[in-house]
């Protein structure tokens, strides 16, 4: 079935310059470049050499956002494939979220056109974070999300969705590790000794490690994006920051049940022993209280965030004995969701 002649100036307004140019960057889609987020100094007490990368200044305030515009990607295919005669209607995403992702898909949606989201939240969800979606078109549902892992038939049809898309735990798009293949590029090319991350869905957190073993462990050919001599890579060490506390401060990292972390941490210590990454790369649980510390050195350094985007600030202060103070340490804020950000 051929487009519409909406749908084809959608498909015309989908943009993407390219898959790994450098120079042909497609991100952010109003003004692509690379690295599209600044990365800049601050000053923590007992260190000399600690970086913030900052995906706060990202659309919806996070590195979500990068995420989102992988769905707009998914739908330019999907809009060739029904100009082909493959489909014939543009399915609707469903996805579980907490808020920032589901604003940050359904916002980028609204930008290109594009069919509304579908999102399933928990019933004790906050009501302004549920009314703030349903403003910008989402359409919710809710369930009790603590009582079993939902998979992707589960969550298409509690969304009312059976032949929709769900983007939570299904890769039928395509493999998550293409969500922040450009921000794991932007992390690994400062080439610091300790990347700490936030750890939640393990989305961001697996695409840093899965770019730095890839070319790690290449000798030839390399990614463009790769900025750095490949060597540096095995000495960096990745340190995801999460929290088992169902009534932490950092919410964005908490949830019961993860139907979608694919990551095995096995696999961090198969990569150590291989020699790709460095020997302290792990995930560690965070203690409450060094997300309050974090925060506060955060707003000390002008740092737009919250408790689960600076989760890796708080992680660092809690091993701060552990680590010598010279050694160049990348914290990557994730951000702080903005609920009434503009579409542009």
């Amino acid at each position: 079935m051929s487009l519409s002649k909406s749908e084809q100036e959608i498909l015309k307004n989908i943009m993407v310059p390219s898959e790994n140019d450098p120079d042909k960057p497609e991100f952010p889609p109003n003004n692509p470049r690379f690295p599209a987020t600044p990365t800049f100094k601050i000053d923590v007490s007992g260190f000399d050499n600690v970086w913030i990368k900052d995906e706060s200044i990202n659309p919806t305030g996070t590195h979500k956002d990068r995420m989102a515009w992988e769905m707009v990607v998914s739908y330019r295919q999907l809009l060739m494939a029904k100009d082909a005669g493959r489909i014939d209607v543009l399915p609707q995403m469903s996805i579980i979220s907490s808020g920032s992702a589901a604003n940050a898909i359904q916002h980028m949606l609204r930008k290109y056109g594009l069919p509304n989201l579908k999102v399933l939240m928990d019933y004790r969800a906050d009501i302004k974070i549920k009314k703030a979606l349903e403003k910008l078109g989402c359409e919710l549902y809710e369930t009790d999300l603590t009582r079993s892992i939902l998979y992707t038939n589960d969550i298409l049809k509690l969304t009312d969705n059976v032949n929709g898309i769900d983007i939570t735990s299904d890769e039928s798009l395509g493999p998550h590790s293409v969500f922040y293949d450009w921000l794991s590029y932007e992390v690994i090319n400062e080439n610091p000794d300790y990347v700490f991350v936030p750890y939640g869905t393990g989305n961001l957190y697996e695409n840093v490690i899965n770019v730095a073993v890839r070319e790690s462990k290449s000798f030839f050919i390399h990614d463009k994006r790769l900025k750095i001599n490949s060597s540096e890579i095995k000495r960096m060490n990745f340190l995801g920051a999460t929290t088992n506390n169902p009534n932490t401060k950092a919410d964005k990292l908490y949830s019961p049940h993860l139907p979608f972390v694919h990551f095995d941490t096995h696999w961090i210590k198969l990569a150590i022993q291989k020699g790709y990454i460095g020997a302290d790369s792990s995930v560690h649980t965070v203690q409450e209280k060094y997300f309050e510390e974090a925060m506060k050195i955060a707003k000390d350094n002008k740092v737009n965030c919250e408790p689960s985007g600076i989760a890796g600030m708080a992680l660092l202060l809690q091993m701060r004995k552990l680590f010598d103070k010279d050694k160049k340490i990348l914290i990557v804020n994730t951000g702080r969701t903005r609920y009434d950000a503009p579409i542009k």
